[in-house]
């Protein structure tokens, strides 16, 4: 078979013939709708990267994707063998195409799809010329409104295209609204592009997603009316306080109010098994809602976060190399680890069960795409309430392992200084406990003694216990943070690292 797909070679096309499965950057799409448009199949890849090609292949219900790299493209086969992707209520399969590239040619089927790419570019380019910059802050405006639409539900589906730092929702002119802050714009971006005009739900809950002038969120209260992923330390706040909303330029605040009757705080959505589409999950609904067989939110790849649900579903991993304490020390950098558990017949996913939802959520937007061991971590909430330890004569090989009461945990003290340092995975990494005796070369070999590069390093000026070493790259410093934090330096002192806002 050549390693070219043709257009012209449409019509006589059996279908992508499967050998064994090697990454390539071209995908190939299975059982589309029969009225599949090409802006819905480019809709499936735009949250992974660039999409540089497309060949429609509408009489075969089958398609070709061709990404910007083979690493975006796996990402998108990863990501989307864990959650099915659904358009138009039905199940697609996304697979590595025997093709390398993509060849198409002048036929009116292939310009569509040409005019469909070119009409994403230039939208990106209009988005671009209009704000340089594009804005991080998503106003969401919900209509339609049949069923209940909470904080929790909207980070899940929004938290598939970024890191999500901090969200207010509110009613305003009788519609529910979200205010929505990502960690960077290009996130923002993809996000409009693929859920603006989307349903949560089938035929209702129609999401409406414009760009905010506000440059910044200011949470004072974690609750179900606002939430800052960075501080897990803020108040709940009085739940019977009167609303209000203070805006400066640039800048709003949201103290918590009471939502509409529609609204209650207590209603939560459970996953439920579909039993039309093994794997996926719906929400399971009170009332007439439980016909509802199949959900946008599944279709957009997330469950609905339930008070309490506190285990993450890791996926992707390294089986040749991650272990429960790399995953402990990792994932303990933005909550306290109670137990992990590494899949024993399966062993690229693990269980790992936080303290608590906020913290879970908090793991997932920080560290989900981000590289471990050479591969992208894939993070989803598991469908287990609890990560349950080995009975009583039965060894796992040392694959679960219970650390709730490890002397590790950086948030178990009230008030702990932790919960202000809390950041996204960076290149620069912040030490501290360092005894006097220890010097700027002994840190920098002892990083570098993984095989690992330091590109600077800097002790603070007032206090030479704590310092900053920037390594390689975000991968590095992501290892580095592994296998020395808590690392014995000597004299009673044990190495404190976690991730910087800062750079050197």
């Amino acid at each position: 078979m050549s390693n070219t797909a043709n257009g012209n070679d449409s019509k006589k096309f059996k279908g992508d013939l499967r050998g064994p499965v090697v990454p390539s950057r071209v995908l190939h799409i299975r059982r589309l709708p029969n009225d599949i448009t090409e802006g819905e199949v480019i809709s499936l890849g735009l949250p992974f990267g660039d999409i540089t090609n497309l060949l429609m292949l509408k009489a075969k219900n089958q398609a070709f994707l061709e990404m910007g790299s083979e690493d975006v493209a796996q990402n998108m086969v990863g990501y989307y063998s864990t959650v099915m992707p659904i358009i138009r209520n039905q199940p697609v399969y996304v697979q590595f195409s025997n093709y390398k590239e993509l060849k198409t040619d002048n036929s009116p089927n292939q310009e569509r799809a040409q005019a469909a790419l070119r009409a994403l570019g230039s939208s990106h380019m209009d988005a671009a010329v209009a704000v340089a910059a594009p804005s991080a802050v998503l106003r969401v405006v919900v209509e339609n409104l049949v069923y209940p639409v909470g904080l929790d539900a909207l980070c899940q589906i929004f938290s598939k295209f970024g890191t999500v730092l901090r969200i207010i929702v509110f009613t305003k002119n009788s519609q529910f609204q979200a205010l929505l802050q990502y960690q960077d714009g290009a996130s923002a971006q993809g996000a409009k592009l693929s859920l603006d005009g989307q349903n949560i739900y089938n035929g209702c809950c129609t999401l409406r997603i414009n760009f905010s002038k506000l440059t910044s969120l200011n949470v004072k209260y974690n609750n179900e009316k606002s939430r800052d992923f960075t501080r897990p330390d803020l108040p709940t706040g009085d739940s019977m306080e009167h609303p209000h909303m203070a805006f400066t330029p640039g800048i709003i605040s949201a103290a918590p109010y009471p939502g509409a009757t529609h609204f209650p705080p207590t209603f939560t959505l459970q996953p439920a098994v579909s039993s039309h589409y093994p794997g996926l999950t719906v929400p399971s609904l009170p009332g007439a809602l439980t016909s509802l067989t199949l959900s946008g939110a599944s279709r957009l790849g997330f469950p609905p976060m339930s008070a309490g649900h506190s285990v993450l579903l890791v996926s992707n991993l390294n089986p040749e190399r991650v272990t429960p304490h790399c995953l402990f020390v990792l994932f303990g950098v933005y909550g306290d680890v109670m137990r992990v558990k590494i899949l024993f017949n399966k062993k690229e996913n693990s269980l790992v069960q936080m303290s608590d939802s906020t913290q879970a959520q908090l793991a997932m937007s920080h560290l989900n795409g981000q590289r471990l061991h050479g591969k992208p971590l894939r993070i989803t909430l598991s469908k287990h309430a609890n990560v349950q330890l080995p009975r009583e004569g039965h060894e796992d090989q040392g694959l679960t392992k219970d650390f709730s009461n490890s002397p590790l945990h950086r948030f178990k003290k009230p008030g702990s200084k932790n919960y202000s340092n809390i950041f996204p995975p960076s290149a620069t990494l912040h030490l501290s406990n360092i005894p006097p005796s220890v010097v700027e070369d002994d840190l920098k070999m002892l990083f570098s003694s993984s095989g690992s590069l330091v590109q600077a390093f800097k002790f603070f000026q007032k206090d030479h216990k704590m310092a900053l070493i920037q390594m390689g790259s975000v991968e590095e410093a992501i290892e580095s943070l592994i296998e020395f934090h808590n690392h014995d330096l000597g004299e009673n002192h044990h190495l404190r690292v976690s991730f910087s806002k800062s750079s050197i």
